[in-house]
């Protein structure tokens, strides 16, 4: 058996932390910001974490094939 690649397209989406975690940069930020509130745009600006067991066991599968 060859080996496993990895999802490219969810490699350049995402990065796993030391602790396990997913770190997901939020979509939609680069366009229509004017009409939106300040709260919003704010917290665009930063990465999300994702603690979700069942998502990061399917994520790191397709990330280390």
């Amino acid at each position: 058996m060859g080996k496993l690649k990895t999802s490219k397209t969810l490699a350049k989406r995402i990065r796993i932390t030391k602790s396990g975690k997913i770190k997901v940069w939020r979509s939609g930020w680069s366009h229509y910001k004017t009409g939106k509130p300040s709260k919003w745009k704010r917290q665009m600006r930063k990465p999300k974490i994702i603690e979700h067991k069942g998502i990061e066991k399917t994520v790191k599968l397709s990330l280390y094939r």
